[in-house]
């Protein structure tokens, strides 16, 4: 079985490889890819050649649903929005993108990080209308009171992630402005010692003196590269990473909202007995799918991570459901 995993992993990154260059605009990318491609078909037939040792049949590669599903993706938005997602399937190289990027929890919609982000802010929408809808229904309250408290609950919930981002967002923007207005100052004032500063940072990354010195130079001879080299290096930023607070806090707030209308759609039907019932599948059925997406960030088998998140749901939603019987405010 490990000869096996091993030749399937090794198979699925050379056909992954395969599909990043297909889809890769930039030359030097592109023949990475394809050169990592390579190396990953010369690997799988070693582990092919062990197979064979071990009386093992070797199987027609056929990627598995996560894989088409990424090769999907890919093809929408390209190979960097989707870099760590496939760091996450152990696909190399991936460095070339990562490099001038640190990971921000919000980013731009297009981007990986922003997606599990969202995904996350959707489980949050789901869980907590889910749940208070059930402690409601398990009181013995009427449909229109479940309907105007899974509203509340939405709206509820939905500001306080949106305000709770814009305040995280915009205060951290503010700490970073300020960081790269200090360094803009510093380097109007003696571009000399931050020239020094920089040469030495690119010397303790293995950089010979002479060619450190010839890098800060280049790097600070040009005003804008080199305050974003001095941001990036000796702050750890990236000034392009400054995200919008308002983009943030509007992110949130729909990811969120959209969660917590899914238990509430039923009810919205109109009042039958089978409303309760029918938010309570539609609501599993989606806290599935959360999970198997969040997936695709774990390298973790997709049917386990969408059956945990339902059974985190279940228990959620069962114990506010038996605190809403125990406390009971009348009938239907």
């Amino acid at each position: 079985m490990e000869f096996y995993e091993s030749w399937w992993e090794e198979t699925r990154s050379s056909y992954l490889y395969g599909m990043m260059a297909e889809n890769e605009k930039n030359i030097l990318h592109k023949k990475l890819f394809l050169d990592l491609q390579n190396m990953a078909v010369k690997q799988a037939h070693i582990w092919e050649m062990k197979m064979n040792e071990n009386n093992i049949p070797v199987p027609l590669f056929k990627p598995d649903i996560r894989t088409r599903l990424v090769v999907r993706l890919l093809k929408i938005f390209g190979t960097e929005s989707l870099h760590y997602i496939l760091s996450a399937m152990k696909i190399r190289g991936m460095s070339v993108f990562t490099h001038y990027h640190s990971e921000h929890r919000h980013t731009g919609l297009s981007t990986s990080s922003n997606l599990r982000a969202a995904v996350f802010g959707i489980n949050d929408g789901l869980i907590s209308n889910m749940s208070l809808i059930l402690g409601i229904a398990g009181a013995n309250a009427n449909q229109h009171f479940i309907i105007l408290a899974g509203i509340a609950g939405l709206l509820a919930g939905a500001c306080s992630m949106g305000a709770g981002e814009y305040i995280s967002v915009r205060s951290q923007r503010e700490v970073f402005e300020y960081q790269i207005a200090i360094e803009k100052k510093e380097l109007e004032e003696y571009p000399e010692e931050e020239t020094e500063e920089l040469s030495l940072i690119y010397q303790a990354r293995g950089l010979t003196q002479q060619d450190a010195d010839k890098m800060a130079k280049l790097m600070i001879d040009n005003p804008n590269t080199g305050l974003n080299a001095l941001a990036r290096e000796e702050l750890g930023l990236n000034p392009d990473d400054l995200v919008s607070p308002f983009g943030a806090m509007f992110s949130s707030f729909i990811s969120f909202a959209f969660g917590a209308v899914i238990p509430l759609v039923p009810f919205l039907l109109g009042s039958h007995h089978w409303n309760l019932y029918f938010s309570i599948t539609l609501t599993a059925v989606a806290l599935f799918v959360t999970g198997a997406i969040l997936s695709l960030f774990t390298n973790r088998h997709p049917l386990l991570l969408g059956l945990r998140m339902l059974a985190i749901g279940v228990v959620a939603g069962a114990l506010t459901f038996f605190i809403g019987k125990l406390i009971g405010v009348g009938s239907y």
